[in-house]
């Protein structure tokens, strides 16, 4: 049986913080307003501007290739969380030899059999978080894709009222889809800050704030984000 007094309270606080960054981190990338806008929030200004030119094309295949590119990209990603969960659970299989060659790192902690298991449970856990949302994501899309077939096209005698709430449909869905694809991402990244505790409880919390740092950088100030920045002001002009 699994005994969290296993743990030592540095093992547990690094547990703790990798949670809380990867949960404040996610509220802070959705929640951002005003000119501290995410990248993420700012690319949803942009899938909802793509809906919106579809009412003026008379052809779909420009905007039926978009589609499929975003969601041929998710199964890729899909795909790619079966195979490392795999792994993990071959991991999970080789705690011995494992246990060994980490006692031999000169920063390394000393792993018992227990606290292995768990903590290749705990990284399994994340790989299946991200298959779902992938999934999830990869789904969304398809339904994207029949929301953008469903959109009247042009000249063909709808309201232009029905015409903008059919885009705006499939411009939410698109958002959705996008949100859902940036979570299992995001689990990605988390999965390899959260490697750093099969050497120490310290290396977890340096790779978590590590990557913590890399992702804010991207999404707050990164020279792309400036440029949508940018461009989005011209255009207000």
């Amino acid at each position: 049986m699994w005994d969290i007094r296993a743990f030592s309270p540095l093992d547990l606080a690094a547990l703790l913080f990798f949670v809380a960054a990867w949960v404040g981190y996610s509220l802070a990338v959705q929640r951002r307003r005003g000119d501290r806008l995410s990248l993420s929030q700012i690319m949803n200004r942009q899938r909802r501007n793509w809906a919106a030119q579809m009412i003026a094309r008379d052809n779909r295949v420009v905007d039926t290739t978009i589609n499929a590119s975003l969601q041929n990209g998710t199964a890729f990603f899909a795909s790619t969380s079966l195979i490392a969960l795999g792994s993990v659970l071959t991991l999970s299989r080789s705690g011995d030899d494992v246990l060994n060659l980490f006692s031999a790192l000169p920063f390394g902690a000393t792993t018992t059999r227990a606290t292995w298991e768990i903590k290749v449970a705990g990284l399994a856990v994340v790989f299946v978080y991200a298959f779902f949302k992938f999934a999830w994501a990869y789904r969304l899309f398809n339904y994207g894709a029949i929301l953008i077939g469903a959109v009247p096209p042009k000249g063909s005698g709808a309201s232009e009222d029905v015409m903008r709430r059919a885009a705006e449909r499939a411009g939410a869905m698109n958002v959705a889809a996008g949100s859902h694809f940036a979570k299992g991402q995001r689990a990605f990244l988390f999965a390899l800050a959260y490697l750093g505790w099969f050497v120490s409880a310290p290396v977890m919390m340096l790779a978590t704030g590590s990557v913590v740092w890399v992702m804010w950088r991207r999404q707050f100030a990164s020279p792309i984000r400036a440029a949508l920045l940018a461009e989005e002001d011209d255009h207000g002009q």
